[in-house]
């Protein structure tokens, strides 16, 4: 599982949604919101902004932490 993943799901939990009610919020498909929280590394960055800004998020170039090298 990677960090988007987490972070969403651990919104979804926060905010009592299931991923039904995530999927049907977005207006994405449930299969997307699905692969996503299971870690899925390759999607469209509009469909992953569509659904973080349902939590005031969005995603960002950023550098890697050295870490995630």
């Amino acid at each position: 599982m990677n960090l988007l993943s987490k972070t969403i799901k651990a919104k979804r939990k926060e905010n009592g949604l299931t991923q039904e009610d995530l999927s049907l919020k977005s207006g994405l498909g449930l299969r997307l919101i699905r692969e996503i929280e299971q870690g899925k590394t390759t999607m469209r960055m509009d469909k992953v902004n569509q659904l973080l800004n349902l939590f005031g998020m969005e995603l960002i170039p950023a550098a890697k932490s050295k870490s995630n090298e």
